[in-house]
């Protein structure tokens, strides 16, 4: 994946409440999940070009919807004003969306390159090749600064759609018949449906760069990885989000997508680098650092996919398979003390999001003694955005940050 700066738009929950319909947001708002981002379960399937062959891979694809809003070259060869290029990209659930945009529309000085002019938005319900029907659209005109925003212009009939594909054609300042056309990011909000849980996280995997093996027990998973390197997890519907260190304690962070070969495709950060393509095809190995220990939640697990309605703590029901998962881990240990800690990512402020997160740790402890542990053994705590494991810079980063820890004592 072509490498991008990493910039943190303070703007970002501002202009995605406007995209759902309100006229005006709270700089405290918590920012709407971008639906169109890997790090929310959306994979691209398909790249299609009419006319020239650009010469568009998976990374050029994956690189339009995996949350970094920095632009960069979206095409390998150039193309002529008259091409066409889209990108299909499979949704985890049936989605409606209310709003899409484009951000940091911005024009490198070359006579070689320039953003692409056209976007157009489509979206299917019955399968990936149609039929789709258009969503949304724009004719793009470069931004004054980072850190703006286009919205798309919504058709008047919004349908639940679990395909989405991205149209692009022409570029904003065409200064050559041949022309590197340059993006940044697709962003679609809306509501989607709660997507099943995938249960095909254990076995072994490999690729270029890959090297896993993986055990799953309902929503959590265990295993290793590079032939030293352990990790833990936890699944939400198609997605795993999962922490990991070798031998030397170098820290890696992976987001992986089960896909319907039995593979993944994935985003692998190591030791703070950027996020890169992590993909793995169902490998017939047995298994060479697995430990036989079966997968739990506990003291002193870190717990992502426990999710919230958009600016509030209540629990979505696509939480119960983890929420089961921890409280049987905590009943089995005899800690007197249980700490449910609620960490965010950076968006809005940091005030107003350790005190979300603080109610957000406090609706776990709820569910938590609703399900049968001693509410005199729990409490509750939020740290905000105050101790991120990974870089906020974009949504997979975001994502991981997004977390509740389990703290145990006595």
């Amino acid at each position: 994946m072509p490498h991008r700066s990493r910039t943190i738009f303070a703007s970002l929950a501002i202009a995605l409440a406007v995209l759902g319909g309100s006229n005006s947001a709270s700089a405290q708002d918590e920012t709407r999940a971008d639906l169109l981002s890997f790090a929310q379960g959306a994979l691209p399937i398909a790249i299609t070009s009419t006319g020239t062959d650009m010469r568009v891979g998976m990374d050029q694809a994956l690189a339009m919807i995996d949350g970094d809003h920095s632009g960069f070259v979206a095409l390998r060869k150039p193309a002529t004003p008259e091409d066409v290029l889209e990108i299909t990209v499979s949704l985890p659930a049936p989605t409606v969306f209310d709003g899409f945009a484009v951000p940091n529309i911005l024009e490198t000085p070359s006579p070689s390159q320039t953003f692409f002019r056209e976007v157009t938005v489509l979206g299917a319900s019955e399968g990936p090749e149609g039929p789709f029907v258009p969503l949304a659209g724009a004719v793009l005109a470069t931004h004054d600064e980072k850190g703006q925003f286009t919205a798309l212009e919504m058709r008047s009939e919004r349908p639940e759609v679990q395909w989405v594909r991205l149209r692009l054609r022409g570029g904003i300042d065409i200064q050559r018949d041949q022309t590197f056309m340059e993006f940044s990011e697709i962003i679609g909000t809306g509501t989607q449906r709660a997507a099943p849980l995938s249960e095909t996280f254990g076995g072994v995997w490999g690729g270029r760069g890959v090297k896993m093996e993986l055990a799953q027990n309902g929503a959590t998973v265990s295993g290793c990885y590079d032939g030293n390197a352990t990790l833990t997890g936890t699944v939400t519907g198609p997605i795993l989000r999962a922490l990991g260190a070798d031998s030397a304690g170098v820290p890696s962070q992976f987001i992986l997508i089960a896909d319907a070969e039995g593979g993944f495709r994935g985003l692998r950060s190591s030791n703070g680098a950027p996020f890169k393509p992590y993909d793995g095809t169902r490998s017939e190995q047995p298994p060479k650092c697995l430990e036989p220990e079966v997968p739990t939640l506990g003291c002193g697990s870190v717990v992502h996919g426990i999710g919230f309605d958009f600016d509030s703590a209540a629990i979505r029901p696509e939480s119960n398979q983890i929420l089961a998962d921890l409280h049987a881990g905590l009943r089995a240990n005899d800690a007197t003390r249980i700490e449910i800690i609620g960490h965010s990512s950076s968006e809005g402020d940091a005030a107003y999001n350790r005190a979300l997160s603080e109610r957000r740790a406090q609706s776990v402890v709820a569910a938590l003694v609703a399900l049968g542990l001693d509410a005199a053994r729990l409490s509750a705590s939020g740290r905000g955005e105050d101790a991120p494991i990974a870089s906020n810079a974009d949504e997979a980063g975001r994502s991981l940050n997004r977390r509740v820890e389990i703290s145990c004592t006595g």
